[in-house]
C-alpha cells in the first residue's frame, strides 16, 4: 500500500513539475509581441517615437499605454514589421504550443491578405493611407516580405504548416496578384524592360515619391530582392522569366566598376568621418538610385533635389542613407546561374 503511495506521489510531482514548465514555457519576445498586435492584426514599427525593441522589459505604465493603442492605425510592413512578427510567433508556436501565440500568427496573416490592393500590390502602412503610406512599397523589400510569407504558407515551410488549412488558398491566390502587379511595374524604358522603382502609385501603378529623398528612380537595391522573389516561382512563366533575364541585364550594363563608397575620417564634422566615393580597383558597387531616363546615379537630399555626386547632398543624410551598396553581386554571381541551370 505504501509503495502504491509513494508511486501516486511521484507520479503528481511529475505531472506538477510538467504543467509548471508549461505554465513557464514562454517567450519573453514573444509576449511583447503579442501586446504590440493591433486589434485588426497588423503590428506596428514604433512605440513612444522609437523603434520597437521586442527584447527590453517594459514598466507596468508602459504596458497600460501599449493596451490603449490596440486599436491604433500604425500597422505597417514597413522594416519588417508584422512579417518578422508572424515568422517568429510561428516559430514559438512550434516550441511552445502556446495557442495564443497560433492566434496571432493567423490574425497576422488575415490582416496581410486583407491589407492587398485589388491590383495585387501592398501599401507600407494599412489602413492608414496617408501622404505616401498607401502607396505600392517595394522599399526595403516590404511588399516582397509579404509575399515570403504568404508562400511560406504554401509551401508549409519555415514553421507556417501550423496555421488553419483555410489560408492556404487565400495566400495562393494573393501571391498570384502579386506577381502580376510586380510584372505589371517593372520599368520599361524605351521599350525594354529594366527593373523597378521602390514604390508605385496605388491606382496608376506609376512610379512615385516617397520621402523627400527617395524620388522616383530604378532601383539598384530592392530589385534585387524582387529578382529572387520570381526566381522562387516553380515553373515560371515566359513573362516572369523575360522579367528576370531583363532585370538581370540591366544590373550588369548600370553596375560601377572600380569605386568604393567608404567611411574616411573627417575631423571637425558630427561623426568625425564622412561617407565618400572612392577608387577601388578590386570593388563593384551598384547606386541606390537610377534616373529612369538616363540610367545615371542620382542623390538627394531633404530638398529633394537631384545631384549628381554624392558629396553635394548634405552631410547628413550623405551619411545616413545606403546610397551605393553591392546588392546584386550574389544574384549575378551564384543565384542567377543556378536558376539558369534549372530553367533552361
Amino acid at each position: 500500500m505504501l509503495k502504491s503511495k509513494n508511486i501516486v506521489v511521484v507520479w503528481l510531482c511529475v505531472v506538477f513539475i510538467l504543467l509548471q514548465q508549461t505554465v513557464m514555457a514562454q517567450d519573453a519576445v514573444a509576449d511583447n509581441m503579442l501586446m504590440f498586435q493591433r486589434s485588426y492584426g497588423g503590428w506596428p514599427k514604433h512605440f513612444k517615437g522609437k523603434t520597437i525593441n521586442y527584447k527590453q522589459t517594459f514598466s507596468d505604465a508602459e504596458k497600460a499605454l501599449i493596451a490603449t493603442e490596440v486599436n491604433k492605425n500604425d500597422a505597417t510592413i514597413d522594416n519588417g514589421a508584422t512579417t518578422k512578427e508572424i515568422w517568429y510567433l510561428a516559430k514559438m508556436y512550434k516550441q511552445y504550443h502556446n495557442a495564443t501565440y497560433l492566434t496571432a500568427v493567423e490574425n497576422g496573416l488575415r490582416y496581410l491578405l486583407k491589407a492587398q490592393n485589388k491590383n495585387g500590390g501592398w501599401p507600407q502602412y494599412f489602413p492608414d493611407a496617408s501622404l505616401y503610406r498607401s502607396e505600392i512599397t517595394y522599399n526595403d523589400n516590404a511588399m516582397i516580405n509579404v509575399l515570403k510569407v504568404l508562400q511560406d504558407v504554401t509551401f508549409k515551410r519555415n514553421n507556417l504548416d501550423i496555421l488553419d488549412a483555410s489560408l492556404i488558398a487565400p495566400s495562393k491566390a494573393a501571391i498570384e496578384k502579386g506577381i502580376d502587379c510586380i510584372l505589371k511595374t517593372q520599368v520599361k524604358v524605351k521599350g525594354k524592360l529594366t527593373v523597378w522603382c521602390a514604390q508605385y502609385d496605388a491606382s496608376s501603378l506609376k512610379p512615385a515619391k516617397a520621402r523627400a529623398f527617395e524620388l522616383v528612380s530604378l532601383s539598384g537595391a530592392e530589385s534585387v530582392g524582387i529578382v529572387e522573389f520570381l526566381m522562387e516561382q516553380p515553373n515560371p512563366s515566359q513573362a516572369i522569366k523575360d522579367a528576370i533575364t531583363s532585370a538581370i541585364a540591366w544590373f550588369n550594363t548600370s553596375k560601377i566598376v572600380g569605386y568604393n563608397f567608404v567611411d574616411v575620417p573627417t575631423p571637425n564634422t558630427p561623426k568625425g568621418k564622412d561617407r565618400m566615393l572612392v577608387q577601388d580597383a578590386n570593388s563593384t558597387i551598384w547606386a541606390r538610385f537610377y534616373d529612369i531616363e538616363t540610367n545615371e546615379p542620382f542623390f538627394t537630399g531633404r530638398d529633394s533635389q537631384k545631384k549628381k555626386d554624392v558629396k553635394d547632398i548634405e552631410y547628413e543624410r550623405r551619411n545616413g542613407y545606403a546610397w551605393y551598396g553591392t546588392w546584386p553581386a550574389q544574384l549575378l554571381a551564384k543565384k542567377y546561374p543556378s536558376w539558369v541551370t534549372k530553367n533552361q
